[in-house]
């Protein structure tokens, strides 16, 4: 038996090792997401921080600023959200096969 907890135990740490790993690489890795049929582009990493933002020259226009608010909103939130799934994914890599299924554990 307590052979068995000193392998579990191993394993676990193992795991909080690549996880630790993986949490500093998601900076690297890049989303970008459209709106407004790709004039407004946003582009965030795997730490969800939005990190450039590209507008379309055609849709600067002083009199329809809140459309344009409008879009650049919905285009960071866009990629927030892909951001969020993306580190997920990185994650559930290091994970697979260490976490029983249904088991629900903060931050994993």
């Amino acid at each position: 038996m307590k052979g068995g907890m000193q392998a579990m135990l191993k394993q676990v740490q193992k795991m909080q090792e690549e996880m630790q790993k993986v949490q500093g690489e998601l900076g690297n890795l890049t989303v970008s997401e459209e709106a407004g049929g790709g004039m407004i582009k946003a582009t965030a990493n795997g730490n969800k921080e939005i990190i450039s933002i590209e507008i379309d020259s055609q849709v600067i226009n002083k009199d329809e600023k809140e459309i344009l608010e409008d879009l650049v909103v919905a285009a960071v939130n866009k990629a927030i959200s892909s951001a969020a799934k993306l580190a997920e994914e990185e994650m559930a890599k290091v994970t697979k096969g260490m976490i029983p299924p249904g088991m629900n554990i903060p931050g994993l």
